[in-house]
């Protein structure tokens, strides 16, 4: 599917003025479109642009270890419900078998399925079955702390509010030591 970035910005455009602003007439509104159009096209939703697997496959490495986890990764994600933003943490991990990946690619595979009008499930989920893809490793997770801007900012206007979710694949006896090694707790 082609972008087209005028049509995208005199959607929003279009949307201003529906909602009894106009951004021809209001200073701080000229360029809102082009801007907005911009933001989603370049930034919030790159992650279409990218395919995560060539992106884990074509940085594989030979070797193991009994672990790897890459905590505290700043993620932002776009709500595909509400079109706001949510924004917080990622833990990534997996326990090799014969394939490793750089910690830079696990980062960069965690924005690449992030920047997209996606569900936080979703993205935690897809993490974890790239890396059993191509890595086969015994088991892996992801675990996402976020808050969502529909949840802080409209509805309900639950500040503080966090959403945890954790996403795991592989080895289901493994799966309690997965839990502990991202931080969720035994009982989930």
């Amino acid at each position: 599917m082609s972008i087209d970035r005028d049509a995208a910005a005199h959607a929003i455009d279009a949307f201003l003025l529906a909602i009894g602003r106009d951004p021809s007439r209001e200073p701080e509104l000229v360029g809102t479109g082009a801007r907005v159009a911009a933001a989603f096209i370049d930034e919030l939703c790159d992650g279409y642009a990218k395919d995560p697997e060539a992106l884990v496959r074509a940085n594989v490495l030979a070797g193991t270890t009994d672990l790897v986890v890459l905590r505290d990764v700043p993620v932002a994600t776009t709500c595909p419900h509400h079109l706001m933003p949510a924004i917080g943490t990622g833990t990534v991990a997996f326990a090799p078998r014969k394939r490793l990946v750089g910690l830079g690619t696990l980062s960069e595979l965690l924005d690449a399925l992030a920047h997209r009008l996606t569900l936080q499930e979703q993205i935690g989920e897809s993490v974890a079955l790239v890396l059993m893809t191509v890595l086969e490793p015994r088991w892996a997770a992801c675990r996402l702390a976020l808050r969502h801007g529909c949840l802080t900012a409209r509805g309900e206007r639950k500040h503080g509010a966090m959403a945890e979710t954790l996403a795991f694949a592989g080895d289901g006896s493994a799966r309690e030591e997965a839990l502990l090694v991202v931080g969720a707790t035994t009982s989930a």
